[in-house]
């Protein structure tokens, strides 16, 4: 007789790995979707990372064909001095700038991206876009289930309501993980050239930045959502909210060469902090106090957001 109120009040581990596989079920057995994640930053890795050669900027290719007249000049400026006038070739200085110039295109990517090639540096910047944009679509995901009646079904049920929300923040996790690996593998494929630092080890590493700002994002998008019965309105807060903290961060573009007031946002932007960590886990040199200022900020952010998520959810998740 014991036995029965176990029976009808599943374990919070059993009710969490039920919703979870649903929901990753879900999204597997949607490949349209599936490819889509996919196909958007690959488009954005081939056309943009790949059209936008800032190194050619500087190349000598730059210079094209200079056409520079002979000069003369006095012969008591040389050395030493000789009567009458020398006459310096103009083809002899062409040569010398474009010789001159043939360096300083790696020289000023190493200086302001710190990578010889802005694909390397923009493909990283696709991982963390990808990962923003899979954890706000968690909050879609309830709204969705909360109008084809499914939410209901599981409040009615004995499964605790803390399995119930992170089931959907695990979810937007690991899918987080799973397309980072993919985006990942495609930009190696692409060109994406790794430091001398990288190990497979690192993956763990990206793994776990990936994990704490997906916990971070979907426990906040998720309590945003929890009361909302149309699809519009998490929509437009994801629309609102994706660009500024795509383009305030260093996603394409250091913050240094940011304005000052940029700048500050940036610094307070996750997405800076996740985008830092994985250039440092894959295409920089690893610096450790960089990267554990990374991760302690990313430690932080998660746990706040996901505390106030989880409490707004708790709080918030009725019939």
């Amino acid at each position: 007789m014991t036995s029965a109120p176990n029976e009808c009040k599943p374990s919070f581990t059993r009710g969490l790995w039920a919703l979870t596989r649903r929901e990753l079920k879900k999204w597997l057995n949607d490949p349209v979707m599936l490819a889509m994640f996919i196909i958007q930053p690959l488009i954005w890795m081939g056309l943009l990372g790949k059209s936008m050669n800032i190194q050619g900027l500087f190349s000598s290719g730059s210079l094209g064909n200079i056409t520079i007249p002979n000069i003369q000049i006095p012969g008591r400026f040389a050395n030493p001095p000789i009567n009458g006038t020398i006459v310096i070739p103009g083809a002899l200085i062409a040569q010398q700038l474009q010789q001159m110039f043939s360096n300083i295109g790696e020289k000023v990517m190493m200086n302001t991206f710190g990578v010889t090639d802005y694909f390397s540096y923009m493909a990283v910047g696709m991982i963390s876009m990808i990962v923003m944009t899979t954890t706000m679509f968690s909050g879609m995901s309830i709204v969705w289930d909360r109008r084809l009646g499914f939410l209901d079904k599981v409040i009615s049920t004995p499964v605790s309501r803390a399995a119930i929300i992170f089931a959907k923040i695990l979810n937007s996790t690991f899918r987080a993980m799973f397309q980072a690996t993919v985006i990942l593998s495609l930009a190696y494929l692409i060109g994406l050239r790794l430091s001398s630092t990288f190990t497979l080890l690192n993956i763990l590493g990206i793994y776990a930045a990936i994990f704490l700002l997906s916990v971070g994002l979907s426990s906040i998008f998720i309590a945003f959502s929890i009361r909302s019965t149309r699809m519009e309105r998490p929509m437009q807060f994801v629309s609102l909210i994706t660009t500024p903290l795509m383009f305030a961060s260093n996603t394409f573009f250091p913050t240094s060469m940011m304005p000052t007031w940029m700048q500050i946002i940036a610094h307070a932007n996750p997405l800076t902090y996740l985008t830092d960590a994985i250039r440092q886990l894959t295409i920089l040199p690893l610096n450790t106090s960089s990267l554990i200022i990374d991760f302690i900020y990313l430690g932080i952010f998660a746990s706040i957001l996901a505390t106030i998520g989880i409490v707004l959810s708790w709080r918030y998740l009725t019939k």
